[in-house]
């Protein structure tokens, strides 16, 4: 296939991908009191109706806090973890690594099923805030532990280094030098787990009872029972918000911690090869 063939094909793929995107958006401000595409007209009156609703408020505050809450303790989580294995020998840490990361080799309904038996045993946690806290936790500590992990890989030892032979002790190194310079990985942590523990559904769906629903359930909830426009409006509220916190980490620290592979494979300086 020639270089025009492919140009081609990249451009529809890229055309295609968010093409469900803009249909959700389209439905969202059609006068239609149901999902139908094309839109027949403009309103806003589906959004009106998201902002009016208590139950959704409600349902969006729930999120708000879970995921606030989630990414706080899943980003501290994870640079107490990297600062434990940053001296650590190779085979110890790559098998910290992996089983930092094995939430994300296993489905989110098998870890649904492990966190709901656990949950369900101990009673403090049953049918609380605090549950759905810790299951959405477990599943956002290996996006927070990656950028910061990468952040950890680029550090200037001299610094520390020199810091020390100055008689600074360990914790004022930690707080005005370690920290400072992992700002790029801590900000990436804190933004990408915060969206993933709000849009989480699969896990929070074993998790939810009568008196705490999350907006992402409210949705699934609102389509099984009647599939209003309201639906499409939140979702590209959703979108939007996703949208808007990946432009802000962009533009703040870039992405690069977070998807490039080439930060946690290259060698750390100071370090001792194994």
């Amino acid at each position: 296939m020639g270089r025009p063939v492919w140009i081609v094909v990249n451009a529809l793929i890229l055309l295609f991908l968010p093409l469900p995107l803009l249909v959700v958006a389209a439905i969202s401000i059609s006068p239609n009191r149901f999902l139908a595409f094309p839109p027949t007209g403009f309103t806003l009156i589906w959004y009106g109706q998201f902002f009016a609703s208590a139950d959704w408020m409600r349902a969006f505050g729930i999120s708000l806090l879970i995921a606030v809450a989630a990414a706080i303790i899943s980003t501290a989580s994870a640079i107490m973890a990297a600062l434990g294995l940053e001296r650590s020998g190779g085979r110890v840490r790559g098998a910290a690594d992996l089983l930092i990361l094995l939430p994300l080799i296993f489905p989110h309904a098998a870890i649904g099923v492990a966190i709901f038996g656990f949950i369900s045993a101990s009673a403090w946690l049953r049918g609380t805030y605090l549950g759905i806290a810790v299951a959405h936790t477990i599943l956002c500590i290996p996006f927070a532990y990656r950028p910061i992990a990468a952040a950890f890989s680029k550090l200037d030892r001299s610094l520390a280094e020199a810091a020390m032979n100055l008689g600074a002790r360990e914790s004022e190194i930690l707080r005005r030098i370690t920290l400072p310079m992992l700002r790029p990985g801590i900000v990436s942590a804190l933004l990408f787990t915060f969206i993933i523990s709000f849009d989480e559904i699969t896990v929070t769906m074993f998790l939810v009872g009568p008196n705490i629903t999350t907006l992402p359930f409210q949705i699934y909830a609102r389509l099984e029972q009647n599939a209003d426009p309201v639906v499409a409006a939140v979702s590209t509220l959703l979108v939007l918000l996703t949208l808007g916190l990946v432009l802000v980490l962009q533009r703040t620290v870039g992405l690069d911690l977070f998807v490039s592979m080439e930060a946690d494979e290259a060698p750390r300086p100071g370090a001792n090869p194994s």
